[in-house]
């Protein structure tokens, strides 16, 4: 039990530190644009951010497939297989990203169309996108390293390529909009300057994992084989689910005005900070159930179970209590602007409501991937999906956007309770 903690805590901690980068990043663009006189700037880094969110999710099986592949090769002592896995991840990845920068124009064609906003709102979406476009090699090969980092039960590695890739990305920022006045090209330019920086570095730090030939490990391979692509398929639609949802989310926001859709991008860094806090126990559970399930131990993954949803439990109840005391205080950190300050106040209590009830569906989440149970994760993802668009299109003529908050509580918790429903036949695929 106690080494099972020191297991769990060793690579949560580190993940914990490397995801709350993530959302740390997001508040520190929202709040530089926050200040720069309009909610209009807010708004695009909402929407401009939102696209490449979208993308890299629906591409997510970069890292969530490599990392219960590479768990489960570790656990059962098959080292040349997890290189493997490693070098079939990379040979998607970039192919991935050649792809997206030459379907670059239509791309954004597309998703300027679907937002909808205001027009001054789509001139500094498209800034930011045609310099952010060129990020996507780095971004989809740190995906693919960090997942194959997590499977290697390695959470120290893509916590350093975090830190140094946000730390770049922060300073970048502040330089290229308040010293070279780039504005929202600024913002951009920071985050394409340090998505490159981590590659080089995750890398420079593969070359020194003893488990494998770090020569070889970025050579490209054509050997993929069916488990690969049906493991990812199911994680590429799972998460197409849960991009139709935040997509929603974010285009009824916009629908309802410029204001309304700030204090949503305001309000959502709640929900997201909470999320890469909990990821932190979640990569612990991917990591040690994949392991688990390579070494067919159905006992230590039951003593898993039950600590990571302790830590992770107490985690959403200092949240709430966080959120409910200082959710205020937050949102005027983020910006200075009266009208969307004083319109967050109404949808707060819905921010204070989100750890506790969705801290099952991370958990899961985590578990799922190790196990590589893609096929639960599409199902419960896809139920709790449709639980959302009812809610939201049943209630949205009268509650507006508090239809759509409710609607997004519904959504997350349905994720946690249909998880719970299906753990049983996830336990019984590992062995005695």
């Amino acid at each position: 039990m106690k080494d099972l903690r020191r297991e769990i805590l060793n690579i949560a901690i580190p993940s914990i530190v490397s995801n709350i980068t993530v959302p740390l990043l997001g508040l520190v663009d929202v709040a530089i644009v926050g200040h720069l006189g309009a909610a209009s700037y807010i708004g695009a880094i909402a929407i401009g951010g939102m696209i490449f969110n979208m993308v890299y999710w629906l591409l997510g099986f970069l890292r969530m497939g490599t990392s219960g592949m590479t768990a489960q090769a570790y656990g059962a002592g098959r080292f040349g297989e997890a290189e493997q896995t490693l070098r079939r991840s990379m040979t998607v990845a970039m192919g991935m990203a050649l792809v997206l920068i030459v379907l670059q124009k239509p791309l954004l064609g597309a998703m300027l169309w679907f937002y909808d906003a205001q027009p001054q709102v789509d001139v500094l979406v498209e800034q930011y996108f045609n310099i952010l476009i060129w990020g996507a090699p780095a971004a989809l090969g740190v995906n693919s390293l960090n997942g194959w980092f997590i499977g290697m039960q390695n959470a120290r590695y893509p916590m350093t390529v975090a830190i140094v890739q946000n730390v770049t990305n922060i300073i970048a920022s502040l330089f290229f909009v308040f010293a070279l006045g780039w504005k929202v090209e600024g913002v951009a330019a920071g985050t394409l300057v340090a998505q490159w920086t981590g590659l080089v570095l995750a890398v420079i730090l593969v070359q020194r994992m003893p488990q494998i030939n770090g020569r070889r490990a970025f050579r490209p391979i054509a050997d993929i084989p069916m488990r690969f692509f049906s493991v990812n398929r199911d994680i590429f639609l799972r998460t197409l689910c849960l991009v139709a949802v935040t997509v929603s989310f974010t285009k009824a926001g916009a629908s309802m005005g410029e204001v309304i859709l700030a204090v949503n991008a305001v309000l959502m860094e709640f929900y997201l900070l909470v999320s890469y806090v909990m990821d932190g126990f979640a990569n612990a559970a991917e990591a040690i159930s994949g392991a688990v399930m390579g070494a067919g131990d159905r006992g230590r993954f039951r003593l898993l179970l039950r600590q990571v949803f302790t830590y992770s439990g107490l985690l959403a109840v200092v949240f709430t209590l966080v959120y409910a005391l200082f959710g205020g205080v937050f949102v005027g950190l983020l910006t200075d602007d009266a009208e969307v300050t004083a319109v967050a106040a109404t949808y707060l209590p819905y921010a204070v409501a989100v750890p506790v009830v969705g801290f099952a569906a991370f958990i899961l989440d985590g578990i799922f991937v190790g196990t590589t149970s893609s096929g639960y994760m599409l199902f419960s993802a896809a139920i709790a999906a449709a639980f959302y668009f009812a809610v939201y299109f049943l209630f949205s003529p009268s509650f507006q956007n508090h239809a759509l908050w409710m609607a997004f509580l519904v959504y997350i918790g349905a994720r946690g309770v249909v998880q719970l429903v299906l753990l049983p036949s996830v336990r019984r695929k590992i062995a005695k």
